[in-house]
């Protein structure tokens, strides 16, 4: 599988919370060779399963790996003079977004910027601060007229960015939160292809993460896997932030550790990762993820829960940076962990 192809088709497809069917045939593509079944659910999280090889009379077991495919984005509130008014989809910083291209998806795709008042005409006060949202509109060049004819009101605005491939194996991009955690999925997938492993593999891209871990709640409770781990982004190390709050770029994802992890799913990842002289890092989690783990975890009668961070800069703009061989290590460490999963390993658990 091309990593580098495969990263840039996710980041580029559409997919805000709740409507993420662009993505998900991006997503499907990439699962469809190593899975033995794929569906979507009600709530449009895509599943494959990946059979294990269990021994005659063994009990059936699972892991469920999930990775979120929405993107924050903005959707339209309004018209004023050929102007768009909009608001916030999930977590869209407002300091970011003026001066971004976007596309409006009314009726066709529409080009647009976001502008606001020349800095020139602002008032002291409102020179230093950031623009408010209300203060936002996008322009597409067209006059009022059609633009009524071609947008209406709660039509989805994604931020326009290409795929950029920097120095060092690092690419930038919109929505590697959390794609990256997809291509991950796939390429364990991948791996797992060439791989004996017991016990039954469900990859699952969740929808609407952004808006309150939702596919997670849903996906969890529809696949009951024994146990799983979640692949979200972490804060990679930074100028403005310091080194408790953030994870080392290019080091391997972050295995988390806190009340919502297992420790004995931590423990193993851990290890595995020491053995086979893979790249990790240990990241601390002492209240909410913020992930699809917590959603998981506390799924049914609860399920045991791992989660990895891959190491991101500049989250929640449409320039988030990666390295690309820190996707590619995650994917490992899953692969590993999978292959290594018994019945000894589920008694431990309490299965």
């Amino acid at each position: 599988m091309e990593v580098i192809q495969l990263l840039r088709d996710l980041s580029q497809a559409s997919g805000v919370s709740g409507y993420e069917e662009p993505v998900r045939v991006v997503a499907r593509k990439a699962f469809e060779p190593y899975g033995d079944a794929l569906h979507t659910d009600a709530l449009g999280n895509l599943i494959a399963l990946k059979k294990g090889t269990r021994a005659e009379g063994a009990r059936e077991r699972s892991i469920m790996l999930a990775a979120h495919m929405d993107e924050i984005g903005l959707m339209v509130t309004g018209f004023e003079q050929g102007f768009i008014r909009f608001a916030r989809v999930g977590g869209v910083d407002i300091r970011t977004i003026l001066g971004q291209e976007v596309v409006v998806h009314g009726t066709r795709p529409l080009p647009g910027i976001i502008g606001s008042r020349p800095p020139h005409v602002l008032g002291p006060e409102e020179y230093e601060k950031p623009v408010p949202l209300d203060k936002l509109f996008i322009d597409v060049g067209l006059t009022a007229e059609q633009v009524k004819d071609l947008v209406q009101v709660g039509d989805l605005i994604t931020m326009r960015r290409d795929f950029l491939e920097l120095a060092e194996g690092y690419v930038s991009g919109k929505a590697f939160d959390d794609r990256t955690g997809v291509a991950s999925l796939a390429l364990t997938l991948e791996a797992l292809s060439a791989t004996r492993h017991e016990w039954d593999v469900y990859a699952v891209a969740t929808t609407q993460e952004e808006v309150g871990l939702r596919g997670a709640i849903t996906s969890a409770y529809g696949v009951a896997p024994n146990i799983a781990i979640a692949v979200d982004v972490g804060f990679g190390m930074q100028q403005g932030v310091g080194e408790t709050e953030s994870i080392a770029m290019d080091s391997g994802p972050a295995i988390a550790k806190g009340p919502s992890i297992h420790p004995l799913m931590h423990e193993r990842l851990v290890a595995l990762a020491k053995d086979n002289e893979l790249p990790h890092q240990v990241e601390i989690l002492p209240g909410a993820s913020g992930t699809d783990a917590w959603a998981i975890q506390v799924a049914r009668e609860g399920i045991p829960t791992a989660l990895l961070s891959i190491p991101l800069r500049y989250m929640h703009t449409s320039v988030e940076t990666v390295c690309v061989k820190d996707v590619q290590r995650t994917a490992r460490l899953m692969s590993l962990f999978i292959a290594t999963l018994t019945e000894d390993f589920a008694a431990k658990l309490g299965l």
